[in-house]
């Protein structure tokens, strides 16, 4: 059967043909009704969701394109729960190919058997998050023993498809309660800061001064967090209450996006860290140093195809406690940081980062080796594009079809995404900095502010009403 990297494969190699599976599905469109789904130029563009969930099931002499699958499966939960949507599969699976008959011909169900095991399958390797919910599963596990009873070869698929899903959430459910740990030890490790600060000496550079090094340890994290993203969670992230459905939120029972706020407050810790690293030594040489360090790593990380971590060092060298280091600044050699600031200009919709992220990915799709094919966007910005994309059109047509013409373009951008989380890290596990990455006391905003002040005394009277004023509220805390 067709595993899910063929999917994502074909959904960019191929361009997204959204074309693609029209011309070879014309039985079932006819089968259905041409009232239900609505086409322009040979390619879906709106449908009724009944339409739209019949053109997903499989028949005798039908087989949806993964293209389709995979796009209604993404954009299907704005509209109905994805439990919901199982049962309506599952009915329709049976009832129209009449396989609740105890008299159905064994013939039919071995035709069919496959096709309906191979949608499953597409479903659960690509969206296994959903069967978290009790409901999915137990609609999954009724439908394939109907399919395989009588046939030890199905039998076999089915026990291996749900081995598969078990193992993806039980590795899901033990990557969640070690981030929580890790946040724990996070806390842990600022509060004993802050009760002595002599306590805790250890800086980045005492750990491993060698950028490169530093650089793949940060890719290892940034792989790590974007492989447990699953492609709904850009959907439900954005999700409203659908104008013709009366019941509540199809998410409100379930996280909706924690892997992708997770992979978020990442970003905001590692530039936060580097804005601490910076503002944390006494001395201005030192200061210089650790700023020059991390200019390093920041290429570096352009280099491997890391723009996620590149830009999360250079927010952190942009923060007003950073930036208002003038006799700090003085001491550092600008030129690289000029350069990497130039790639990630915010200019023309980062039209020199766009550029960048084009040749990484089109590098990406004719490697040879595993170096090659990575490719870490900058997460915040992939995230705005799909926002303004779904904002910038509605869900529904007016007559109440599903604009399926906008989730297209979604399903494309994902499916990018689905391609970039697939690359295994080529580089060794440090386990030293990788701890050191995911632990280091990071300061607020605030305290930032007063070590910058600590560091280099308020410069004008704005400045001067700001420190007192941080050093006020600090004081009342104690």
């Amino acid at each position: 059967m067709p595993q899910t990297p063929l999917l994502t494969g074909m959904l960019v190699s191929r361009g997204y043909n959204k074309n693609l599976y029209q011309s070879q599905n014309q039985t079932k469109e006819e089968g259905y009704g041409n009232a239900g789904l609505c086409y322009r130029d040979n390619a879906l563009v709106s449908g009724s969701l009944e339409a739209l969930i019949h053109h997903l099931v499989p028949s005798m002499d039908y087989y949806p394109d993964m293209t389709y699958s995979f796009t209604f499966l993404l954009s299907s939960r704005l509209f109905i729960h994805p439990y919901e949507l199982m049962s309506k599969v599952c009915h329709l699976c049976v009832e129209q190919q009449r396989l609740s008959d105890p008299q159905a011909d064994k013939m039919r169900i071995r035709k069919m058997a496959p096709k309906i095991l191979r949608l499953l399958q597409e479903w659960t390797e690509t969206f296994p998050y959903d069967f978290r919910d009790e409901r999915m599963m137990r609609s999954l596990k009724e439908l394939t023993q109907r399919m395989a009873s009588g046939d030890e070869l199905y039998r076999k698929v089915v026990q291996q498809m749900i081995q598969v899903l078990i193992r993806k959430l039980t590795t899901l459910s033990q990557y969640e309660e070690a981030l929580v740990k890790v946040n724990a030890t996070a806390t842990d490790r600022l509060t004993a800061l802050k009760a002595k600060p002599q306590a805790i000496q250890r800086d980045m550079l005492s750990v491993c001064n060698d950028p490169f090094t530093v650089a793949q340890q940060l890719t290892h994290i940034e792989l790590e967090r974007l492989s447990y993203i699953g492609p709904e969670e850009f959907i439900q992230a954005f999700e409203k209450k659908d104008p013709l459905d009366n019941d509540k939120s199809c998410f409100s029972d379930h996280k909706k996006a924690s892997n992708l706020e997770a992979y978020v407050e990442w970003f905001n810790r590692l530039s936060f860290m580097v804005a601490t690293e910076i503002c944390m030594p006494v001395k201005k040489k030192q200061r210089a140093r650790v700023i020059e360090f991390f200019i390093d790593v920041a290429r570096e990380c352009f280099n491997i195809g890391n723009f996620n971590s590149l830009m999360a060092i250079i927010s952190g060298m942009n923060m007003s406690p950073v930036s208002r280091l003038k006799k700090t600044w003085s001491k550092v050699k600008t030129a690289k940081f000029d350069i990497l600031e130039h790639q990630m200009n915010p200019s023309s919709n980062f039209y020199n980062y766009r550029t960048a992220l084009r040749g990484a990915t089109q590098r990406s799709r004719t490697a040879n080796s595993t170096r090659e094919k990575i490719v870490i966007p900058f997460f915040s910005l992939l995230i705005k594009d799909i926002y303004f994309l779904n904002e910038g059109c509605s869900n529904r047509m007016q007559n109440g079809h599903v604009n399926f013409e906008k989730f297209w373009e979604m399903a494309k951008q994902v499916s990018e995404f689905m391609v970039w989380k697939k690359v295994e890290c080529p580089f060794e596990k440090d386990r030293k900095i990788l701890q050191y990455l995911f632990t280091a006391p990071v300061f607020s905003e605030d305290t930032l502010c007063l070590a910058s002040y600590d560091s280099e005394g308020p410069e004008n009277n704005m400045e001067k009403d700001r420190w007192k004023s941080l050093r006020s509220t600090l004081l009342s805390r104690v």
